[in-house]
């Protein structure tokens, strides 16, 4: 029998989840299109204003599938303490993002592709995150739905 940690409350795994939102670097971004295979991509973040902001190369299929269909799945964490976001995405040019939101991109990541034709930003929009770690947390796992907190 597996001894599993004690099941975290909602308000500590929202806290949890906000913490990895705001430290972690890196994130899985699942997207797909009407007529073409899905895609599985790590991309870095940054997480400003309630938004999972990211950039890639213009040309990328992962910006392609986005164009085509705006809901896809971003995941941080290891198998056994996931933050998994159901989200719409906007595909936004390198040279229209928002000031504050380019400097904090900057800031976290240590790089600016604002200004490169090349490159575009995405922006996240959470509509259902769903946070845990064992499966002792796993029927209260949804700390966020229609994009508004429940905890």
């Amino acid at each position: 029998m597996t001894d599993y940690p004690p099941a975290r409350d909602a308000g500590q795994r929202k806290r949890d989840a906000l913490t990895r939102l705001e430290t972690d670097e890196d994130a899985w971004v699942s997207s797909a299109s009407g007529d073409g295979p899905p895609r599985l991509v790590p991309l870095s973040f940054v997480w400003h204003d309630e938004r999972l902001w990211m950039a890639t190369k213009a040309k990328n299929p992962t910006v392609r599938n986005l164009r085509a269909q705006a809901a896809c799945w971003v995941a941080l964490g290891p198998t056994r303490d996931v933050v998994l976001i159901e989200s719409t995405a906007e595909v936004i040019a390198s040279d229209s993002l928002p000031d504050d939101t380019g400097e904090a991109f900057a800031r976290k990541l240590g790089w600016d592709p604002r200004g490169r034709a090349a490159w575009v930003f995405l922006v996240f929009r959470p509509l259902r995150m769903l946070v845990w770690r064992e499966v002792n947390e796993l029927a209260e796992r949804e700390l966020m739905r229609d994009g508004v907190w429940r905890v």
